[in-house]
């Protein structure tokens, strides 16, 4: 009868073990080689669940690996821990931010404790630790000499009830979250990082990470958005005012039937302001703003606008067009206003369509053809010929482009230009928790940055969280001081950074989180840095993987830095699902750490969160797997067992089919499992480990017990201990060895065992070759066709696609037929 095995009673002695030894202390070792290995540290939220610990799994494991290949790995742990939610429960619970988040990271931790993860706690970093955000402060100075650190107007949500800003998360269907008054749009003197400054060597850079998912790299690019084109000066009706528009397809020009503005575009209530229109419009302006900018431009989103009562005038042919503010306009784009030529663009068709703009259709496919574009059932986007265009009729749309530049260049009423898509980064936040902002306002000296020696400008702990205003603005200790120029009294910033400034560079604070001197010791960031391998969601593939580009290169300017990049190689790991949606609290589909701990053991929780999908790709929670992995564990645990019992100590020398056959099986797994960890491929990796169970098995059953299958047994063991830590702990200790299994070499596989066993099966989709993968040559035909299905480079022609049927031609190919 199989046992059952004490997981609980393991994971404490072996946690308690390793905590006593100091296992995963770090230290600079120039006998290594380093690797920096980092999980995107969490916001504090106060409780794990299985979504989460995904991320976390995937690390520890390439740690243990790397750990026992004999790399010095740098792995740890910190805390994301200012920001909105904190505050929130302060108002709704009446308990302090700090207190707040202090609870809610002891439960993280020990969480995170008790799944076995493998990091350096000796250098946690907490962003709410005024240790820490004294460097922030210290930055923004540094930024502010440079002239990277500006101020200017920008719109804010506003509620007009609570007499407060509020954050977009804030907004609920247009109203304030806590008294849902109708939320307002107002202008306010805000604090700017010049991101602006790095956009072409941001862009440029993004050729060198070769390493990074290109999905990443396109929504980077994407997002900052370089586009040639040609700046075109409309007037405003009425007034010797000019309204620049950047389009890339001056060619329309003359199609050109309206125009639109972004809801955030300061102009627009400059334009409105006293006029009949002033009530209507900014009601849409505040019901606009607030929305997400995604979910605003998506193609299938309805296109709403409202017209603001003014025209401008087309430089080209003189007519007037209604200008209007549109939701599908962003301010990121050219210059917030856009010339819309319905005939030619299928958004501003369709705005057309519902507001009965007319539609002028000024490129034609052919020269045959024509249309006033009244009868277009969708707009022609394509190139084409130039017609209803004056004397440009007959050009081609590219001549036509240079043509119009030229000529609107010539009358000073455009010319060509570069844009951007991306704006500077706006860092004010008129909220409590948060990096205060170190400067001072002076009647006499103006704008005066904080001294350094005065740093850090603490967050008051006094303060009343009403819901009412910021905390900070209504505390007279915080907010009144001295000028330090002139010594008059002076006012604080009331502002405190955006949360984005303390994850753009905690990475380079693990490195030395001690350092006193400045934010990070610039020789332990010189051997550790750049991160070698970076984990994280695809959530954050724009803002902060961005923001953290932007301070990497940023601090090398200034002399902290020897580095272009801070990130190597980038993993986004995909979601955990459990009943169709992704796991989350407000979805009531949680599989807490605790839950599955207490009922399955850590190594279980660990195994099955790697073993169910690929890392990039969603995980579909199942407890029938988690069932699996957990009695797969308890099947190597009996194996231990019998050999431990039953073992004979002859040393067997010779090999007969059998013994060479268990061998062979032992090299291959190695080998399988080593380059699957490489590659992240921790599924397949798991899948070689029990291959490896099941023929060791087989082996116990014909031949018993031997030296041999021993060896296989203990290798088992070492290719299972990053996934499955604790027992494998107790496993190794159980077959008599001292010391533990982590700290063991992981290992070495041979190839000639392998190659003397091993045929080369080519696979196919629908006849075209696609790979080529070696196999042992006994190896059954079901489980070669399953080989071949998940083969890295196949899954990408056959996934989402139904496999009609597969083919297998004996010792030589796979061909996967799918439906094209």
């Amino acid at each position: 009868m199989e046992k059952i095995y004490n997981f609980k009673k393991i994971e404490k002695k072996w946690q308690k073990k390793w905590k006593e030894e100091g296992t995963f202390k770090i230290s600079k070792d120039s006998g290594k080689k380093k690797f920096y290995l980092l999980e995107m540290f969490p916001y504090p939220s106060g409780e794990l669940h299985m979504g989460h610990m995904r991320n976390y799994a995937i690390g520890d494991v390439v740690a243990r690996f790397l750990r026992m290949r004999g790399f010095n790995v740098l792995y740890t742990m910190g805390y994301d821990a200012l920001g909105l939610p904190a505050e929130n429960a302060a108002i709704k619970e009446e308990i302090h931010p700090s207190s707040w988040t202090n609870r809610c990271i002891e439960k993280m931790k020990k969480q995170q404790k008790k799944m076995g993860l493998s990091y350096d706690w000796g250098r946690l970093v907490i962003t709410a630790d005024p240790e820490y955000y004294r460097w922030n402060q210290w930055i923004f100075l540094k930024f502010y000499e440079k002239g990277l650190a500006y101020r200017k107007k920008a719109p804010i949500n506003w509620c007009p009830q609570c007499e407060t800003v509020l954050a977009n998360e804030q907004v609920v269907n247009g109203k304030c979250w806590r008294c849902e008054a109708f939320v307002e749009i107002r202008s306010l003197e805000q604090w700017f990082f010049k991101i602006t400054e790095y956009v072409e060597e941001l862009l440029e850079d993004l050729k060198k990470l070769t390493d990074w998912p290109e999905r990443v790299r396109l929504m980077q690019e994407n997002w900052i958005g370089k586009s040639y084109g040609t700046l075109v000066n409309f007037r405003l009706k009425g007034s010797d005012s000019l309204i620049p528009v950047f389009t890339t397809r001056p060619d329309t020009l003359y199609g050109a039937t309206f125009m639109t503005f972004a809801p955030e575009h300061p102009r627009v209530l400059e334009f409105i302001t006293g006029t009949g229109y002033e009530k209507r419009v900014r009601e849409f302006i505040n019901k606009a703003v607030i929305e997400d900018r995604f979910t605003r431009t998506e193609e299938d989103r309805e296109k709403e606008g409202m017209f603001i009562g003014r025209y401008a005038i087309n430089p080209l042919n003189g007519n007037e067009i209604p200008i209007y503010v549109a939701n599908f306009v962003l301010m990121e784009y050219g210059t917030g206003a856009i010339m819309a030529v319905p005939a030619h663009d299928q958004r501003d068709f369709e705005f057309a369509k519902k507001y009965h703009i007319p539609i002028k259709q000024v490129i034609v496919p052919s020269p045959e053809e024509s249309s006033t574009g009244e009868d277009l059932k969708e707009a022609y986007e394509g190139e084409g010929i130039m017609a209803n265009s004056a004397q440009f009729d007959g050009l081609s749309s590219p001549d036509g482009r240079e043509k119009i530049t030229q000529y609107l260049t010539q009358k000073g009423w455009g010319r060509k230009t570069l844009q951007y898509r991306l704006r500077d980064w706006l860092i004010s936040r008129q909220r409590y928790w948060g990096t205060p902002i170190p400067i001072i306002y002076c009647d006499k000296c103006k704008i005066v940055p904080v001294p350094e020696k005065d740093l850090p400008v603490k967050l008051p702990v006094k303060v009343e969280f009403t819901g009412r205003g910021n905390p900070l603005a209504k505390c007279s200790e915080f907010v009144n001081c001295k000028c330090p120029k002139c010594g008059s009294p002076a006012r604080r910033e009331t502002d405190t950074m955006d949360t984005f400034v303390d994850s753009s560079w905690y990475f380079a604070r693990y490195c030395s989180p001690h350092f006193k001197k400045l934010p990070f010791d610039k020789k332990k960031v010189k051997y550790w840095m750049p991160v070698d391998q970076y984990i994280g969601g695809i959530e954050h593939a724009i803002m902060h993987l961005l923001y953290a580009r932007f301070f990497t290169k940023a601090l090398r300017d200034i002399g902290l830095y020897k580095i272009d990049e801070p990130f190597t190689r980038l993993l986004c790991q995909g979601m955990v699902i459990k009943d169709g949606a992704k796991m989350s609290k407000s979805k009531g589909n949680v599989v807490s750490v605790d839950e599955i701990t207490q009922k399955y053991g850590a190594d279980t929780a660990r195994l099955f969160i790697l073993f169910a999908s690929p890392p990039e790709k969603d995980l579909e929670w199942s407890d029938r797997g988690v069932q699996g992995c957990y009695r797969f564990l308890n099947r190597v645990r009996n194996l231990v067992e019998e050999i431990k019992s039953k073992h004979k100590k002859t040393v067997l020398k010779t090999y007969d089919q059998e013994e060479k056959k268990l061998n062979r099986i032992t090299h291959s797994a190695i080998k399988k499992v080593t380059e699957d960890i490489e590659s992240f491929h921790f599924n397949t990796a798991i899948a070689a480990i029990m291959e490896l169970s099941n023929g060791i098995y087989d082996y116990l059953r014909k031949k018993g017990t031997s030296s041999h299958l021993r060896e296989s047994v203990e290798k088992l063991i070492l290719l299972l201990a990053p996934f499955a830590p604790h027992i494998c702990g107790e496993l190794w200790e159980v077959l008599g060895h001292r010391g533990s299994v982590i700290k063991k070499s992981w290992p070495r596989y041979d190839q000639e065992v392998i190659k003397k066993e091993e045929m080369l099966i080519v696979i196919e989709v629908n006849g075209k070759v696609r790979s080529k993968v070696e196999v042992p040559v006994n190896l059954e035909e079901e489980e070669i066709k399953k080989r071949a299905q998940v083969d890295e480079k196949v899954r990408k022609y056959i996934e989402n696609k139904k496999i009609k049927r597969i083919i297998y031609v004996p010792k030589r190919l796979v061909n996967i037929v799918v439906e094209k």
